[in-house]
């Protein structure tokens, strides 16, 4: 059986990708680095993280980039040998208008080496790249339209794409118009039987989430809507476990299955918080005699049958890290900037991560986060850190982490009166607080463990001398503050200023505001899920 989700954690907007007996998935990375996720299979049952495709400066630039910008909905495809991968970048969505800038890379091994990025339009998101039969490449988005008193989506445009140049040659037709669940986004088109089949997400990333098919014997359409239509939704049952389900993209298998890819959240509660995010699930998909795709109930499940391919698992992911290898591994990702070694090190300190403080955390530059994805409800983090702070400005720990404006700092620092010593701080949506505790004094030097559990929608931080014998630090925390529904801020007049479009993570986090560096040695850190 495919147990879902497949993709635990913040892993949204799949887009699948057979090549030869290997299945990939890229999801949706935002204002994290590296940007695109990439995921591995053998079996659509057991899959391993790749790690990124936009892995440095030359590939992507998110200083500044808001919360919830960045990367939106990548598309993974394959033509005579070559990957493609079509993404935005996005640099603004408040107040009404849309900084959208598409580009293209590829490369002839998914691992790499990337093509700088080619830049293609600007006139919506979710673009993704259909390679026809006859030898032509047609590029797809959503149309926005920033007038007030518009809808922002336009519909679905195409425009043809050159694969030699990486060019667009033409103009954009607008060859879908949705339905009436309206928020169209999400393109993807497949060819079967001598039809195109459209696939678009519909009716926003929230609870009406959904997937819509339309048909049509040309790219360019008229597209038929399937009369029974959403092909997948969870709107209309909230007591499902698996909701949001929308945002699809399909694969089939050397036999003739198939699958559709497709986000998912689940909350904690009915129609409650998702405080993991946006998930990826797999469901398989049937064929109409009149040649419609088809999935059991039309909704999301937990478990699904499996493909009739050889078991393929994959050594497991080590519940500690000590840093002592050359790399950074796939599991972490940084905020707004690659990893590199003006603020980071791998090196300076043999089996160490070293970071060098960096701006405060309301920063969207130069940010010394390294963190990993939440991925169940119920999880430990812990690390040993060894900073030596000499003034309130210097801080170095471990957080819970949403985005600038919503998370959880337990953190090594120093006040007058104590000298080096534990405290802890909270934002809930830009406001700054200290949750009740006292700062707990510790010895001038060595290291510290911070561990943070969640059992949500509980948050609780720890400290140990050793790393065996734990005391607590505070009372329990609110983690709901890490969820995409707390995340979002909307003005008076229903306008968004802020999406959540991410995830919670945990990570390890230094700052020095007197902009001298300080660096902060971190090392055993350990993910643990029950």
């Amino acid at each position: 059986m495919i147990r879902n989700p497949i993709l635990p954690g913040f892993h949204p907007d799949p887009s699948i990708l057979r090549v030869g007996e290997d299945y990939y998935v890229a999801t949706s990375t935002f204002e994290w680095m590296p940007g695109v996720r990439l995921h591995h299979s053998r079996d659509l049952v057991h899959w391993r993280t790749l790690g990124g495709v936009l892995t440095e400066p030359r590939l992507l630039d998110l200083n500044g980039t808001p919360d919830s910008g960045g990367v939106w909905a990548p598309c993974l495809s394959y033509a005579d040998g070559v990957f493609y991968v079509v993404f935005t970048n996005v640099a603004g969505y408040a107040g009404g208008f849309w900084d959208v800038p598409n580009y293209v890379v590829t490369a002839t091994s998914i691992e790499g080496p990337w093509s700088d990025p080619v830049p293609l339009h600007a006139r919506g998101f979710d673009p993704s790249l259909f390679h026809d039969e006859d030898g032509r490449s047609w590029l797809l988005s959503n149309d926005l339209d920033w007038r007030p008193g518009h809808h922002w989506s336009a519909g679905i445009i195409a425009q043809e794409f050159d694969r030699a140049t990486g060019k667009l040659l033409g103009e954009p037709v607008t060859i879908f118009s949705g339905t009436p669940a309206l928020y169209t986004e999400g393109p993807h088109i497949y060819r079967r039987d001598g039809w195109c089949y459209l696939l678009t997400a519909e009716g926003g990333t929230g609870w009406d989430h959904q997937v819509t098919v339309a048909r049509s014997r040309s790219p360019l359409g008229p597209y038929q809507v399937d009369p029974d239509t959403p092909l997948l939704s969870a709107a209309r049952e909230p007591g499902l476990p698996l909701q949001k389900a929308g945002h699809g993209s399909l694969v089939d298998t050397p036999a003739g299955e198939w699958y559709l890819a497709y986000l998912v959240g689940r909350p904690l509660t009915e129609r409650d918080d998702c405080v993991l995010g946006r998930e990826t699930a797999l469901a398989p998909v049937t064929w109409t005699a009149e040649g419609w795709p088809r999935i059991e109930g039309a909704r999301p499940a937990l478990t699904v049958p499996a493909p009739d391919l050889p078991a393929h698992p994959w050594p497991g992911e080590p519940e500690t890290d000590s840093f002592d290898a050359p790399v950074l591994g796939p599991q972490w990702s940084t905020l707004r900037r690659p990893f590199h070694a003006d603020w980071a090190s791998l090196h300076a300190r043999p089996g160490h991560l070293r970071l060098h403080g960096g701006r405060s955390p309301s920063s969207r530059f130069d940010t010394s986060l390294v963190a990993r994805r939440v991925t169940a409800a119920s999880c430990t983090f812990s690390a040993s850190v060894e900073a030596d702070p000499r003034t309130p400005q210097h801080l170095a720990g471990i957080t819970a982490y949403y985005n600038t404006r919503n998370w959880h700092y337990a953190y090594l620092t120093w006040r007058e009166g104590l000298g080096r010593c534990l405290e802890l701080l909270s934002c809930d949506r830009g406001r700054l607080h200290r949750p009740p505790h006292v700062p707990i004094p510790v010895p001038p030097d060595g290291p510290v463990h911070l561990r943070a559990e969640l059992e949500l929608p509980d948050l609780r931080f720890s400290w140990s001398a050793d790393g065996q014998a734990w005391q607590p630090l505070g009372t329990a925390l609110d983690a709901r503050i890490l969820s995409d529904e707390h995340a979002i801020e909307a003005s008076p007049d229903g306008v968004f200023q802020i999406w959540g479009f991410t995830g919670a993570f945990v990570g390890l986090w230094a700052h020095d505001l007197t902009g001298n560096a300080l660096p902060a040695d971190f090392t055993t850190t350990t993910y643990l899920t029950r």
